[in-house]
């Protein structure tokens, strides 16, 4: 251990007695497994769920007709044993397993599929990820209340336990979409019965390897293995416990002292001790797809003028960024579409060129910056505050954009979910934004700036970009496709600039694998909890 980072962790040790980190350390039996998980969960609703830490909890609670399989990360049956593809790959009739089970000991039943996928649909939920079944015959149409007859919808049930899919075209991807957390299979009694309040039924019903013990906001989330789950012999672990514990000193003096097993973000160590910790065997880095990237609300002016976005994107020195701030080997990124992603050929995006920005900005009537308005920087907050990775990228841009174009940007710090709403409402000029991808596919970035897409948040409308979305879609030549999604890339990152990609993440966990298996680093960067098993405990050795 190098002499900084043991002086780090002395003086957290010295103060670790009083330290209880919104009651996570606790007189208490001790879960199987504990997870530093960062913020709170939004939610735990499949159809609302947009952030990292909804992502890590929910798939153990509700599970999809698919799973993905943690160390490859394609789809692999999960409720449905099996399926059939027809109409040459436009029609799917999916097979539940056999004697299929909520929790709570109810049937679980090709209806309750495919009241989950309706109501993933629904205006009325106002889910971010409808679009994700808008490759459904009428499903954007009932999502737009184009039509308001569900059953022209192209989900339908069979009988008790086959469900049938009509597509309006091919989907190469689309058992991966129904391995989706947002396509997650949900009680359709209960909620039908509760409405909102359906997550606060107790014992709430899970069609997952997990159900929901308790959630204590800023405490825990604490599940336990559901003996009824389809695949519970192989669910390794009786107790998980996600802790949310969003300040880096915090978790790292945690996990150092064995109250927490595994930290799942690189963001939540302290980042002036990352070249040590990287050295340790307790570190595990892995490839996966997320960009890092700046959101512009077009809907703001000047912001609503494709060369005053092009000015700011010109301006900023993104490897400075990765190697000052981020400080992990992160790839500098000019496109959104991570390298790696399959099928995919990346455009040129916009390389960083001061002069060209100040040149642009001139054309646009703000030379050397004069007459642009003050504007704001929204970026979400954490335990920690200035010393968290966002505030840090935030104060750089800011003296980025004053020093290369005479510009002046004021920060605006929200807490997470304040932030999300703003951003959701396009109550922002500039905001901090990052994407995660939900499949190997290119369509999981570039889907999600449509016109229509709940998770756009921008305020653009391309017709030109749905246009080549769409083509896309229906293409079914793989080199063709590649070449319109290429295009419509290039359009989003370079002629319009609505997004300025800073970096492409790398994956990062903390745990020891003397005593911690069945994580998997895999391109999704998610884990599967009923995997994860901790031998120490099983051991009965007291940490």
């Amino acid at each position: 251990m190098s002499k900084p980072l043991r002086i780090f962790l002395q003086g957290l040790f010295i103060l670790a007695s009083g330290l209880t980190s919104g009651g996570c350390v606790r007189q208490q039996p001790r879960a199987d497994v504990v997870i530093v998980n960062g913020a709170d969960p939004e939610s735990l609703d499949p159809a609302i769920i947009t952030a990292l830490e909804d992502y890590r909890v929910v798939p153990a609670l509700f599970e999809g007709l698919t799973r993905i399989d943690p160390k490859t990360a394609v789809p692999i049956p999960g409720l449905a044993e099996n399926w059939e593809v027809r109409e040459e790959g436009t029609e799917y009739v999916f097979q539940l397993r056999p004697g299929l089970r909520w929790s709570t000991g109810e049937p679980l039943t090709a209806d309750d599929v495919v009241f989950s996928w309706l109501r993933l649909l629904d205006p009325l939920t106002a889910a971010d990820y409808a679009a994700q079944l808008f490759c459904v015959k009428n499903g954007e149409a009932f999502s737009t209340n184009g039509i308001t007859d569900a059953s022209k919808v192209g989900i339908h049930a069979l009988d008790r336990n086959r469900v049938r899919v009509q597509l309006n075209h091919p989907v190469p991807y689309f058992l991966d979409l129904c391995a989706s957390p947002t396509m997650a299979v949900v009680p359709r009694k209960v909620i039908e019965t509760h409405g909102d309040r359906w997550l606060q039924v107790r014992p709430l019903p899970s069609s997952g390897s997990h159900t929901l013990e308790v959630w204590r906001l800023n405490d825990k989330l604490r599940l336990r293995k559901n003996p009824l789950y389809w695949d519970a012999a192989n669910t390794v672990n009786s107790t998980v416990e996600f802790l949310p514990v969003g300040s880096p000193s915090t978790a790292l003096n945690l996990y150092e002292r064995g109250v927490v097993d595994i930290i799942w973000d690189k963001d939540l160590v302290p980042s002036e001790l990352l070249d040590d910790l990287k050295s340790r065997p307790d570190f595990h880095a892995f490839p996966y797809i997320g960009t890092y990237f700046v959101r512009f609300n077009t809907t703001h002016p000047p912001f609503n003028d494709p060369r005053v976005r092009q000015a700011l994107a010109l301006a900023v020195n993104k490897r400075r960024i990765v190697e000052r701030i981020i400080r992990g080997g992160e790839p500098v990124a000019h496109q959104l579409v991570p390298t790696g992603v399959a099928k995919h050929q990346a455009p040129d995006g916009l390389i960083p060129d001061p002069d060209a920005g100040r040149k642009l900005l001139a054309e646009a009537g703000f030379p050397q910056g004069k007459g642009f308005p003050v504007f704001q920087y929204l970026f979400d907050s954490a335990a920690g505050g200035g010393a968290k990775v966002h505030a840090k990228i935030a104060v750089e841009l800011q003296e980025m954009w004053r020093r290369e174009l005479g510009i002046r940007m004021e920060l605006r710090q929200l807490e997470k979910k304040v932030y999300l709403a703003a951003q959701n409402g396009l109550d922002y000029d500039l905001s901090r934004s990052s994407w995660l991808g939900d499949y190997n596919d290119p369509n999981t970035f570039l889907d999600l700036f449509l016109s229509n897409n709940g998770n756009n948040r921008t305020g653009w409308k391309n017709a030109r970009y749905d246009g080549l979305i769409h083509r896309a879609n229906l293409e079914r030549d793989d080199l063709q496709r590649s070449e319109l999604l290429r295009e419509a890339e290039s359009l989003l990152v370079r002629q319009e600039a609505v997004v300025i990609p800073l970096y492409f993440y790398l994956g990062f966990q903390f745990y020891d694998g003397n005593r911690i298996e069945g994580i998997h680093g895999n391109i999704l960067g998610m884990s599967a909890v009923r995997t994860i098993r901790n031998k120490a405990m099983e051991k009965g050795r007291d940490r």
